[in-house]
């Protein structure tokens, strides 16, 4: 029997595909899509999607599917300037300031990393070729690797069928190629801007990576296919490629938090990216927020959020009622408090301390935020500048209604670690209490890039878009939230939840989404 996906289904599996693999499928494509996941589930014994999607998002069999997967929707997905996005800010943004940067040198050097066949770099040859006019005064080199020697033989031959050019303007098609036969030939003044090279990127190979002195580097939909040790080897090679304020892509789906601190967030043209601190820019370490196995009680919450009332608004009433209920309930002595963790390679100082953050905790677990937050200001000075004191103050700040000074907070903590998730969810929080959307948006979107599995963020866009009318968007975020919810880590809910429980986020959850016009 074939298994049977409704539309709700479909971007939900839409909206995964583009967040974990960086793939992108427009309307157009939902039909191949649609087939793909069908026959992932028939092949897993998966009749109904929700069990699909079980397996996915949380079973241990999720890796291995989500490689299966990338194994069938990358073959042949590779095109002249796919993921149009990233090439606007390159053209527009990066080449710009690089070509500023480099006018009395003269000289340019870009990598694609996981070139495949060599749409990217002369994608990246034909853009440097139109913004340089005197180009033939320039040393411009442009290196695409790739571990496949079979595919780098393809590249290096410049033929591409119609389909590579799918996404390629009919001007550049003019301007650029030569039809022959079915094919189309690269012209030769761009196939000689790109040299391909056989390399493995999690080789060492510190001859080839401290020779570069890169402008801008390429490694799109690389990295999500290695362990963490390999991609921070991986990056940390890529950071010393590049020059100060070179420039780094990655995939829609990747991001460098918790591999390096040596870059900055980029967001421009609807991507991401990363521009290299300069040398005088200190990287700093960062703290985690960990899950730990603890359910909150229900509390009640409006059956739909109305529609002039915030998520902030919603959140301060809860931690009203909360402050009121918290000293009446009775509590198991052997719940976990949410715990700080020291991860990867971005360890926490929380060893060096004079000072633990214990007693905030055990209030925090005990939804006494009003204590809570007394405790964490009645810290030693040198608390100020510690990430997890600051994203704890932050937190008990919003909780309590203090949105101006929690934002003060997120912006001293964003100064020491850009990438925190948390931080950008509690700034939209702020910036929507300010009357900002445009920035509220911004930062949502933002903690989503950094963290794809925080439901959170989700929530939030959902419900603003709701009250704005954009139906589309509130039912994609909201049954994104949907999806997230059921698996988030109870301590995390616990800090970023507004004091809801699990039960009661995921019943407002399905009503917004019902208001919204889907299916809850």
């Amino acid at each position: 029997m074939t298994p049977l996906l409704d539309r709700t289904n479909l971007e939900q599996f839409r909206t995964i595909v583009a967040r974990r693999l960086g793939l992108q499928y427009e309307d157009g494509k939902l039909d191949y899509l649609a087939e793909v996941a069908r026959q992932r589930m028939k092949l897993v014994g998966s009749a109904r999607f929700e069990t699909y999607l079980e397996r996915l998002i949380s079973s241990p069999q999720g890796a291995g599917e989500f490689r299966a997967l990338a194994e069938q929707l990358t073959v042949n997905e590779t095109f002249f300037f796919r993921n149009a996005d990233n090439f606007r800010a390159f053209a527009e943004i990066v080449l710009p300031e690089r070509i500023r940067a480099k006018t009395q040198e003269k000289r340019l050097r870009i990598i694609s990393a996981g070139c495949a066949s060599g749409e990217e770099p002369y994608s990246l040859a034909i853009l440097v070729r139109e913004a340089l006019p005197d180009l033939r005064s320039w040393d411009v080199k442009i290196i695409g690797i790739d571990v496949n020697p079979a595919i780098l033989a393809k590249a290096t031959q410049a033929r591409y069928s119609a389909w590579s050019l799918r996404a390629t303007s009919e001007d550049a098609k003019r301007r650029y190629f030569r039809a022959d036969g079915p094919d189309f030939v690269l012209d030769p003044a761009i196939h000689e801007m790109v040299t391909f090279e056989e390399r493995n990127l999690v080789d060492e190979d510190p001859l080839f990576w401290q020779s570069l002195a890169c402008d801008v580097v390429f490694c799109r939909n690389v990295l999500m296919y290695f362990t963490p040790d390999k991609a921070c080897d991986v990056v940390r090679r890529i950071s010393q490629a590049l020059l100060p304020s070179g420039f780094f892509f990655l995939g829609h789906a990747e991001s460098l938090r918790g591999l390096t601190h040596e870059f900055h967030l980029c967001h421009t043209h609807d991507t991401f990216y990363y521009r290299r601190r300069d040398a005088s820019e200190a990287a700093v370490a960062t703290a985690t927020w960990v899950s730990t196995r603890r359910e909150q009680a229900e509390d009640s919450l409006p059956a739909v959020v109305e529609s002039t009332a915030s998520w902030v608004d919603v959140i301060q009433r809860a931690a009203e009622r909360i402050a009121t209920l918290a000293d009446a309930r009775d509590r198991s002595p052997d719940q976990d408090a949410p715990c700080i963790t020291q991860a990867g390679p971005l360890a926490s100082t929380a060893a060096a301390r004079t000072w633990d953050l214990g007693l905030v905790l055990e209030a925090v677990r005990q939804e006494r935020f009003s204590d809570a937050l007394e405790l964490i200001c009645s810290l030693p000075p040198d608390s100020h500048e510690d990430p997890d004191a600051l994203l704890l103050r932050a937190v008990l700040l919003t909780n309590n209604g203090r949105l101006d000074e929690s934002e003060e907070v997120c912006s001293r903590l964003l100064a020491l670690d850009e990438l925190n998730a948390g931080a950008h969810y509690l700034m939209a929080l702020c910036r929507e209490h300010a009357s900002d959307s445009t920035g509220a948006i911004e930062h949502g979107q933002t903690a989503i890039y950094l963290d794809a599995g925080f439901a959170m963020p989700h929530l939030h866009l959902g419900i603003m878009a709701k009250r704005s009318g954009d139906a589309a968007t509130a039912q994609r975020e909201l049954g994104q939230a949907l999806i997230l919810l059921a698996r988030e880590d109870a301590s995390r809910l616990l800090l970023f939840g507004g004091g809801f429980s699990r039960n009661t986020l995921l019943q407002l959850c399905r009503t917004e989404l019902r208001a919204a016009g889907g299916e809850g």
